[in-house]
Order: C-alpha cells, then sequence, then structure tokens
C-alpha cells in the first residue's frame, strides 16, 4: 500500500490575520519597470544594496528561464544589489532537496518573477523550498512579487489555471499563502479586471482581496498595508461588498470605504488595517507640519 509523502510544511498558530507576523510582503502588480520607491523599499527591506543577498525565483516564466539571467540582472540593476541569484525549477524532488533550498537560507529577500503562478505552486508547493521562503520571513526578511510573483503570494490562487489566466478559477486554487486568507489579482486597470474578484468574495466573505495595478505595490507587514507606486490598488471586503452605498462620517470625515461601488480604490501612502478591515485615517497637518484639530461640523 502506498502512502503519500509527509509535507513539510509547519503551520504555525499567528496572532496576524492576513499578514505575516514577522517580516515583510511586497506585492506589485506587474510592470513595476523602474518605479524608484517600490525598488527603495524592498532594498531597505532586503538590508540594504550591500549586504542583501537576494534569491530570484524564475519558474512562474517557464523552462526558458532556467538559466536566463535577465531578471538577477534587472533586479540588480533596479537596486543596486550585489548579490543576486537564481533559482528555478519544474522538478517537484528538487524542490525538496536541501541542496536546492542552501541559498534561501543564507537569503534576506526573495523575489517572484512574473509569468504564470501555477508554474509556482507546482514546482513548490508544500515542499522544503516553501518551508524555506517561510522561514525567511520567520528571521525579517522580505518577500517580494510581480504579476504571477504577486498572486502566487496569496492562499487562494486566482487565475492559476493551466489553460490561461482569463480563468479566474481553475485547476490549481492553492497560494503559497503567504498573505493568509487572501486572493490576489494583478494589471487590474489596464487589463479591465476591476470588478472580478467580487463575486467571489461575496461567496468567501473569510478571504480578502487585493487588486493591483501596474507599477503599484502593496507592502504588508503583520497586518498593516500600505500602498506603493504611481496608480491604485483596490480592496475588496465582504461588508463593503454587501453594505455597497452606504456612507458613514467618522470623526466629521467621510469614511470613503463605503464607496458607490463594491470595492474601493487606495492610492500611494495610504494605508489599510487589514485585520479591522478599515482604512488607517492619517492625522491631518496644518502647513506648519502640526496635527490640526479635528473641526466642528456647522
Amino acid at each position: 500500500m502506498a502512502f503519500a509523502q509527509q509535507s513539510p510544511i509547519t503551520v504555525k498558530k499567528s496572532p496576524t490575520r492576513h499578514g505575516p507576523e514577522k517580516g515583510s510582503l511586497l506585492i506589485i502588480g506587474g510592470n513595476v519597470g523602474s518605479q524608484r520607491d517600490i525598488w527603495d523599499k524592498f532594498t531597505e527591506l532586503a538590508g540594504g544594496k550591500d549586504k542583501a543577498f537576494v534569491v530570484v525565483v524564475t519558474t512562474a516564466a517557464g523552462d526558458s528561464a532556467a538559466f536566463d539571467q535577465k531578471a538577477v540582472d534587472e533586479v540588480k540593476k533596479q537596486t543596486g544589489i550585489k548579490n543576486a541569484v537564481l533559482l528555478h525549477t519544474s522538478d517537484f524532488k528538487e524542490a525538496n532537496s536541501e541542496k536546492f533550498i542552501a541559498p534561501i537560507k543564507k537569503a534576506t529577500a526573495v523575489y517572484f518573477e512574473g509569468g504564470r503562478q501555477w508554474h509556482i505552486a507546482d514546482s513548490y508547493l508544500n515542499t522544503l523550498t516553501h518551508q524555506a521562503f517561510i522561514d525567511l520571513l520567520d528571521r525579517g526578511g522580505v518577500i517580494a512579487g510581480s504579476s504571477a510573483g504577486a498572486s502566487i503570494i496569496g492562499s487562494f490562487l486566482w487565475r492559476g489555471d493551466t489553460k490561461g489566466a482569463q480563468v479566474e478559477i481553475g485547476d490549481h486554487t492553492q497560494g503559497l499563502g503567504f498573505l493568509k486568507n487572501s486572493a490576489i489579482d494583478q494589471h487590474i486597470l489596464v487589463r479591465n479586471r476591476e470588478f472580478a474578484l467580487v463575486d467571489f468574495i461575496r461567496k468567501a466573505p473569510q478571504l480578502i482581496g487585493l487588486g493591483l495595478n501596474e507599477a503599484t505595490a502593496v507592502l504588508v507587514q503583520r497586518d498593516t498595508l500600505q500602498v506603493l507606486g504611481k496608480s491604485y490598488v483596490a480592496i475588496y471586503d465582504y461588508n463593503t461588498i454587501i453594505n455597497n452605498g452606504e456612507k458613514h462620517v467618522v470623526n466629521n470625515r467621510e469614511d470613503f470605504t463605503a464607496s458607490n461601488g463594491p470595492f474601493f480604490f487606495l492610492g500611494a501612502g495610504q494605508k489599510y488595517d487589514l485585520a479591522k478591515r478599515q482604512v488607517i485615517q492619517e492625522p491631518r497637518r496644518n502647513k506648519n507640519n502640526n496635527v490640526a484639530k479635528t473641526e466642528s461640523s456647522n
């Protein structure tokens, strides 16, 4: 009688609802280009250009990227980081070997290149490599990914079908789960995808949905999300969907999370509490850079 191999993944209880208890996630909506605030934040979180050691995972791009240093060279060019190496396999057994994960054990950062997210799932899901990525977060490192490399960071793998990205719920539905209880879409505005996650989140209220446009990212540390880049991130929350159209005022300020649609956008610098499912309202400041008093309503 044959028995399935036991997964080496250790699932730990965490006080956070969605984000990692330690370390950082930098989730990018594709075509990051030379967007400075995103790359500078990645470099900072990786330990600085002189101390960082980055593992660039090219698996999503398919077997043609197994020896192609293009993605590694791009990371080096944009960050100034000297130490960056390529990691690629389509062999599940290789991903379960100590030899293969040796670079990850030394790394301060991982960067997932774009392509097709199901390639990453097929190669690394529930392997020693998967555990090594989790261990990197646990020691305070950063995991970043763009496009397909963004979607794989979620727990539910959105657009993971082998037939094509037009299939939203397909034959691969499990992501690597660094962002717990989540589904992540990308390229949302340039590809008219902004409504794609609405019905799914309506049926799966325990999940948070993130939709990122290109050259835009979210930084997640514990349960705090902050937007970077030049465009917008859509937040899909069950309560926003079912309360569609209701308006609220908090401290004399409109709570724009209750939008006229079933989701809302956040722009660069804005923050969101993933645990409380609410926008973090930063104090207003006057011209002298002092916190302004809340004005009374007339």
